[in-house]
């Protein structure tokens, strides 16, 4: 299976990214979702194939998202707690 995949960013939420078939756009997103999501701004058309390595998602499920319901939504990574709590504690004196 290929894909031209059409992906989007959200200007709402960093690192959130919609992917959808550049032949049908954004018309199977539910209108619910664009209103979370905001307007999508187009950052890249890429082919996507079974074969295709992508950085923060498996090709199967963006594949089989798009197939199945029109779009894929990825989501912002989640932080490492363990990085939070070393930034949000207090460094003075510790040098």
């Amino acid at each position: 299976m290929k894909v031209i995949c059409e992906v989007f960013k959200s200007p709402r939420k960093d690192e959130m990214y919609l992917y959808v078939d550049k032949r049908e756009g954004l018309k199977r997103v539910p209108k619910e979702l664009l209103e979370i999501f905001g307007t999508p701004k187009s950052a890249m058309t890429l082919l996507i194939t079974e074969e295709k390595k992508l950085a923060r998602a498996e090709v199967e499920d963006v594949l089989r998202e798009i197939r199945e319901k029109g779009f894929y939504l990825q989501m912002p990574p989640k932080k490492d707690e363990y990085l939070l709590d070393l930034y949000k504690a207090p460094t003075e004196g510790k040098y």
